[in-house]
């Protein structure tokens, strides 16, 4: 070529990389244009690739991308470029060896990390993701003391992280680089209100800033805010509509707010483009199950299991569907998986929760409960549970919240009688109550909204940070402007949930116990009622179940019955305080007579007796929680006493319930 020549070919070159972000579809027609004079150009061909894959088209970026790299090993862009080809295809493995083949050509590459970092979140490796997010952080930046909090991130030394970015900070405030590290560090240590008010600050300095964006929809929903998440999530989306991470946390957040539908929607979207993904087929056969539709359910599962192997999650969500029994070649492929070394952390123990089932399912007791022990051991260490601290928060309520309390402060709260909640221990018989009380015209049943305890922790945060003493003991500092507030936010962030505009809903968050004093002073007309079973049979329905979040306390067979003594205690101190304010719903009074108890729950709401509260398994709604298939049936009674098959197990349970292994019906 001539000089000119090669000036005017490097403008078209450049041309069609500038068209790549605005106009995938024109950055084709200019690199094939380029291509028909330099067939063999290599810039003009990565172009060519990467602009077929945004247009939705990766099977033949693919092509393109395979034959360059292969004339170009050395080229890190090609490398990575495929990679996001093959995520497009599902091809998860070769997507991530592409991916990491970028990152050993190019080191300090920031987008080779942060792909990298995206897959194995996708991928449900956390440990993995976190290390690669600090990595992209760390090729991002050329600060020195931003650098060594990187490497602090990457070694999981946070505390020094967490000095470095703090010092950072301090001099440097509008160093959004150092504001979204200490966000990733507050994410990983669980203070997610932390993250979120940097990830905020840090969006209103550089807007553009999407990965800020993406971690601050992530710190929100953990936090269960997902109707605030969602807005960046759509964002993001709008970006770019395909990104896997983006439309996954999409469905997710539609799923926390109830819109089942539209959840399932986003997850089979993504599967029609990427059907080899096992993680989103889990995440689909969840959505199904909540929605109701437990035959496509199964079919998820299974899909999710037979594109890999190990996946435990998926294997416990079948046993947990607690409808069909494992097949002898199922439960052979789960004992099978439990014999490999690779297999470790949440999949060992979910499989081994399911083999509990599979095993209870046969009546092999003792092999069942040997895999439930097991299970539940795994999980206990992994779970940070300290029971002293629940039994310290029942003192400090019992305490505080007296009738002089409650009389002096009277009506201060939001006066709306609409909210009706619904607690207890998990496994006792809540989701019961629920669903025959949502099968009344005049309630709606949402699920266990995460609002007062969002409430609580605010409080409990404010503490650690010395401002205000310790939670429950300051809302005796609040005033009655205060907690009226506090009510109103709690009406205002709940409306979401509530689709069918009825007077009355239902929060069914079972550890709202915990919180018994604030709702009665932030909604003093809102209704409670304690769902209560059988020591021994709730808290053996817990052991063996695996809770996808929370309830730590139910790993351990002494933990549970402490906690258990911890939560009649409690119940125990407001029936004197408070005289009739709660009610208490016996689960094997619910069993044994049934109209009768439902004729005296509904007279204690002051609402009409409907023939569909019998009728509550025809009631056609979401259910999310362990429950949701055994209320979609008529009530049975082979289920009460079922703990006594493995009662020559549960002595530490018995032990550690003391007197409440026979006083804990209390008042009702």
């Amino acid at each position: 070529m001539s000089e000119a020549q090669t000036a005017s070919f490097e403008q078209a070159v450049a041309h069609a990389q500038k068209l790549l972000d605005v106009s995938p579809d024109l950055a084709e027609r200019q690199a094939r244009a380029i291509l028909d004079q330099v067939p063999a150009e290599p810039r003009t061909r990565l172009i060519l690739g990467a602009s077929l894959r945004r247009q939705g088209r990766p099977d033949a970026a693919r092509e393109v991308l395979e034959r360059l790299a292969g004339e170009q090993p050395l080229s890190a862009q090609t490398r990575l470029e495929l990679g996001l080809a093959l995520a497009a295809l599902g091809e998860r493995e070769a997507s991530l060896a592409a991916l990491r083949e970028a990152a050993r050509l190019k080191p300090d590459h920031p987008d080779a990390w942060r792909l990298i970092a995206e897959q194995l979140h996708l991928d449900g490796d956390a440990v993995g993701a976190d290390a690669a997010y600090a990595r992209y952080i760390q090729s991002g930046v050329q600060d020195p003391a931003l650098r060594a909090a990187a490497d602090a991130l990457v070694e999981e030394r946070l505390n020094v992280a967490e000095r470095l970015l703090r010092d950072r900070l301090t001099t440097h405030p509008s160093d959004v680089a150092a504001m979204r590290m200490l966000a990733e560090v507050g994410t990983r240590l669980g203070r997610y209100a932390d993250a979120e008010g940097l990830l905020e600050v840090c969006l209103e300095l550089a807007p553009s800033f999407q990965p800020a964006r993406h971690n601050l929809a992530i710190a929100l929903f953990r936090q269960q805010k997902a109707l605030d998440a969602l807005p960046h999530v759509e964002a993001l989306r709008a970006l770019d509509p395909s990104e896997p991470n983006w439309r996954l946390l999409h469905a997710s957040c539609l799923a926390l707010i109830g819109d089942y539908p539209g959840s399932v929607a986003v997850f089979e979207e993504a599967l029609a483009q990427a059907p080899r993904q096992p993680r989103v087929w889990l995440s689909l056969g969840h959505a199904l199950r909540t929605e109701g539709r437990r035959a496509d359910a199964v079919e998820a599962y299974k899909r999710a299991i037979a594109l890999e192997p190990s996946l435990g999650d998926a294997y416990w969500s079948l046993a947990n569907l607690k409808t069909e029994p494992f097949a002898v070649d199922e439960v052979a492929a789960m004992e099978a998986q439990l014999t490999k070394e690779t297999v470790v952390g949440e999949d060992r123990f979910h499989i081994n929760f399911a083999l509990g089932k599979a095993f209870e399912d046969r009546f092999d007791f003792a092999a069942s409960f040997t895999h439930y022990a097991e299970g539940a051991r795994l999980r206990r260490l992994e779970a940070q549970y300290d029971p002293d601290e629940i039994e310290g928060l029942i003192a400090r309520s019992k305490a505080l919240f007296t009738r002089g309390f409650f009389a002096a402060r009277k009506d201060w709260g939001a006066a709306s009688p609409a909210p009706i909640f619904i607690v207890g221990l998990p496994r006792a018989g809540s989701t019961l109550v629920e669903q025959i009380l949502a099968s009344h015209s005049a309630v709606e049943g949402t699920m266990e909204l995460p609002e007062i305890g969002a409430i609580a922790r605010g409080f409990v945060r404010d503490a650690g940070r010395g401002r205000g003493a310790p939670y429950p003991n300051v809302l005796a500092d609040l005033d009655a402007m205060r907690i009226r507030e506090l009510g109103e936010e709690f009406l205002e962030r709940t409306k979401v949930h509530r689709k069918r505009g009825t007077p009355f809903f239902i929060d069914k968050m079972p550890n709202n116990f915990h919180h018994l004093g604030l709702i009665l002073l932030i909604l003093p007309n809102a209704k409670v009622i304690d769902a209560r079973r059988h020591p021994m049979a709730s808290g053996f329905s817990a052991f063996k179940q695996h809770f996808a979040r929370g309830h730590h306390f139910s790993y351990d067979l002494s933990d549970i019955g402490r906690y258990y003594r911890a939560y009649i205690d409690l119940m125990a101190h407001f029936d004197a305080v408070m005289p009739g304010r709660v009610c208490r719903v016996i689960h094997e009074d619910l069993v044994d007579d049934t109209e009768g108890e439902v004729r005296r729950l509904l007279d204690y709401l002051g609402l009409p007796f409907e023939p569909a509260c019998l009728e509550f398994h025809r009631t056609e709604r979401a259910v999310r929680t362990a429950s949701s298939e055994q209320v979609r049936r008529p009530i049975y009674r082979e289920g009460l006493d079922h703990w006594r098959h493995y009662e020559p197990w549960l002595g530490p349970l018995a032990e550690a319930l003391g007197p409440a292994l026979t006083d804990w019906r209390g008042e009702t």
